[in-house]
């Protein structure tokens, strides 16, 4: 019994001792390091998966129903606007473009997804800002939204100090506040105008970003392309010469953030067109341009249909595999186009 007594003492004592800790800790510690790694991978891989679209109809009518308040002008495309941004902030995973630490922090084709949807809240904030809620250019802007739109504008990869969320979450409760405003039948100083000239203006900016992103997708394949910068005008001139034909080519890194930068936008872009086509119904019915509404949404819809390659593909043009992103400029050309067609019918009287 003594020698047994002397025997258990002496494993217990080399277990816990420094050198059999020591021992278990140089097993253990690769271990948890392996399954660490193996659970960022995974939750990146989660994180990586993109918000699917929502119906604007039953966001709108979730929200007044919160608020108990009746549909108003202007109330759809507010709610689809405050729901876009949002999704930014609450998505799996949350806001990634400031992200410093892993998963996030490797990560690039969400945050780029981000910012082509974040582009298009910022270019639809400033036309709240600046037409949708004023009835002329002299009239007073609203201090809910003098307030939102530079917030949408802060640095979109500020992780503190202060955080880029905390900035787009005061703007976000600043339209919710706007919203309030509007669908309050006692508060006249709240309003939003759905007028022709009001939408027009805003399809332009549209027009503007959808054209350059266009652009930025074809050049994944090298293209000659001669220069217009200054055709049609003959007085034209710009600041520094350049040569009458230039050759364009996307870097090869760059080739998937752009192509879910245009992802972002068209998401972003599509539910905004889906509200306008409820607050401006009677502007596009006296206009007879509610077909062509439809035609620019489902171009935009076809647009996220699902990939089915875990990376974008760049083929060349009329090659054996696939360009992504040529199929995305195709969809984005041809909803460009019809804005454009959409703009003419609502500056004709």
């Amino acid at each position: 019994m003594p020698m047994l007594w002397t025997s258990m003492k002496t494993r217990l004592a080399s277990a816990f001792s420094f050198e059999g800790a020591g021992n278990v800790f140089k097993r253990v510690l690769p271990i948890g390091i392996g399954f660490l790694a193996i659970f960022i991978v995974l939750l990146g891989f989660y994180w990586s998966s993109e918000p699917a679209p929502f119906s604007v109809r039953q966001k709108t009518a979730q929200r007044l129903a919160l608020l108990g308040s009746d549909n108003v002008v202007g109330a759809t495309t507010t709610v689809a606007l405050i729901t876009v941004a949002e999704t930014l902030l609450e998505k799996p995973g949350g806001y990634l473009s400031n992200d410093v630490f892993p998963p996030g922090v490797y990560l690039d084709n969400i945050p780029s997804w981000e910012f082509g949807a974040l582009v298009q809240v910022r270019d639809l904030s400033r036309t709240f800002r600046e037409s949708f809620s004023r009835s002329q250019s002299q009239s007073t802007e609203d201090p809910d939204l003098i307030i939102s739109e530079p917030k949408f504008n802060f640095s979109n990869d500020s992780w503190i100090f202060p955080a880029t969320e905390n900035e787009y979450s005061e703007a976000i409760d600043r339209l919710d506040t706007y919203l309030v405003r509007i669908t309050d039948p006692a508060n006249t100083d709240a309003q939003f105008y759905a007028r022709a000239d009001n939408l027009a203006d805003w399809l332009l900016a549209v027009e503007s970003r959808l054209g350059s992103l266009s652009q930025r997708l074809s050049a994944s394949v090298k293209v000659q392309r001669v220069n217009t910068d200054t055709a049609g005008e003959m007085a034209a001139s710009q600041s520094t010469p350049v040569r009458s034909e230039v050759s364009i080519k996307t870097p090869w890194l760059q080739i998937d953030d752009i192509f879910y930068e245009a992802r972002g936008a068209t998401w972003a872009l599509m539910h905004f067109l889906q509200a306008v086509e409820v607050d401006f119904q009677a502007v596009l019915q006296d206009k007879n341009a509610e077909a062509s509404l439809s035609q620019i949404i489902r171009e935009l819809e076809a647009s996220q249909r699902s990939i089915f390659f875990p990376i974008i593909l760049n083929g060349s043009g009329f090659g054996i595999f696939a360009n992504h992103s040529l199929a995305m400029a195709n969809y984005i050309s041809r909803a460009n186009a019809a804005i454009i067609d959409l703009r003419s019918l609502l500056s004709q009287g």
